[in-house]
């Protein structure tokens, strides 16, 4: 691990990292399941999610086909939420019976989504999600399996599944492609990056959970390190972790940024877990590691 802009960053670790398992094509969304001492995660172009415990060195398949999911988390009921790329929809399954899925979203005023890439749920049980292209663009080079779909909508938005089921589109304009997003503490505010931009905003959340206000949050255009703005959280005091150029960085609520730290394979997504909540998940490249914080 390599600590860069050192502003605070290494008095909240704890060590360095540690590679859990490895093999993947490429990992991604990884979600802390506490009722079971389970980490899951998604390996895009193997098209599975996989199941990791304490103590094992390899991840049993959890779910496939996936749908080539990206962004997972869990709604108040212990359901797994999936991002599905290939499948361009959101769905819903058991934990306990992962082929049960139901798609929650597939389309916005009858066109089909593009290929929602990240998902956090409101404590009211709202889901919000992203819509970039990037598992439907045929102008890209094939690394996933799917590729050559071809977006309909004609932009890149944000979502709310409210809990009767209605889709609401919250954001349309000023993403080129927005990726990873999460609520602050008291959810007053929705942080969502824009990974081609290499920006992430912060959105005022008003009553009726549409977003009001933005303003630019972390601005990382000129930094010339490899990463841009994906996956991110928030931690117990409102620090905003998010990977990107450099690596991991983290950032004051206040918009100070305390450091980062990059690995030999390059973070795309991150999870707060364990059973203390204080262990970093970090899906990376072929590989998910762990890094213990203070």
């Amino acid at each position: 691990m390599q600590i860069d802009d050192d502003n605070g960053i290494s008095a909240l670790l704890a060590g360095s990292e540690t590679r859990l398992c490895t093999g993947f094509g490429f990992t991604e969304g990884p979600i802390w399941v506490a009722a079971d001492n389970a980490l899951v995660f998604s390996d895009i172009p193997g098209n599975r999610m996989h199941r990791w415990r304490p103590g094992q060195t390899t991840a049993e398949v959890y779910r496939e086909p996936s749908g080539w999911s990206n962004g997972l988390t869990l709604d108040a009921a212990g359901n797994i939420l999936a991002c599905e790329h290939g499948g361009r929809r959101v769905s819903r399954a058991p934990y306990a019976d992962p082929s049960a899925m139901t798609a929650l979203a597939t389309e916005w005023q009858g066109t089909r989504l593009n290929s929602p890439n990240d998902i956090v749920v409101h404590s009211s049980g709202a889901i919000f999600f992203t819509d970039p292209t990037y598992g439907a663009d045929s102008g890209r080079t094939p690394r996933f399996g799917y590729e050559g779909q071809q977006p309909e909508l004609g932009f890149q938005g944000v979502y709310r599944i409210d809990l009767d089921g209605s889709l609401h589109l919250v954001v349309r304009e000023g993403f080129t492609q927005p990726n990873g997003l999460a609520f602050t503490r008291d959810e007053s505010a929705l942080y969502i990056g824009d990974s081609q931009e290499r920006l992430i905003y912060r959105y005022d959340v008003n009553a009726d959970l549409t977003l009001g206000q933005r303003t630019l949050f972390v601005d990382q255009r000129g930094d010339p390190r490899r990463g841009a703005p994906d996956g991110m959280k928030v931690d117990a005091e409102g620090r905003l972790w998010t990977t990107g150029a450099g690596g991991v960085s983290c950032w004051a609520p206040d918009g100070t940024c305390l450091g980062r730290f990059e690995m030999e394979e390059h973070a795309a997504n991150i999870a707060f877990g364990g059973p203390t909540g204080r262990t970093l998940f970090l899906t990376a490249g072929t590989s998910v590691y762990a890094v213990e914080t203070a």
